[in-house]
């Protein structure tokens, strides 16, 4: 995957601004879209999660292509790391994770990908588990 500008690492006070400012602005979006979609469609499915993985992913694959890869925009590293790494990293870190799965894919590297997503996936809920099971144990109950 092409990495991002170089350049960057001369200012890295400004890319820490503009990261974080990135991720409280995909945070914040992230949190109104999600209790949007629970108002309109109930708590049975995690349809807020499912459309803000999605939505991430998209917006990630789409301005990282057109911007570092191909490039066919010439933006600023600050711009770049502001939606890349802050804006998409605040809404969704599964953009993150779509983006280098499907660029593995590209490369022919299936196996790897396929790796990847399973062990991503499986590792990811097995933690979660854990963290439950250790919170749990720590005598904490869900109210």
């Amino acid at each position: 995957m092409a990495g991002l500008d170089p350049a960057i690492h001369a200012f890295p006070l400004v890319i820490y601004f503009w990261i974080a400012l990135g991720g409280a602005l995909g945070s914040m979006a992230r949190y109104w879209l999600n209790n949007a979609v629970i108002a309109a469609t109930g708590l049975a499915f995690p349809w807020g999660t499912l459309l803000i993985n999605i939505l991430g992913s998209f917006v990630i694959g789409f301005f990282g292509t057109l911007t570092v890869e191909v490039p066919r925009f010439s933006v600023p590293a600050e711009i770049r790391v502001f939606v890349i790494v802050g804006l998409c990293g605040g809404f969704t870190t599964f953009s993150a994770f779509s983006l280098q799965t499907v660029e593995l894919a590209r490369l022919g590297e299936w196996q790897r990908a396929g790796w990847y997503v399973a062990a991503s996936v499986a590792l990811c809920l097995l933690v979660c588990w854990l963290g439950i099971a250790a919170a749990l144990a720590l005598g904490l109950r869900r109210t």
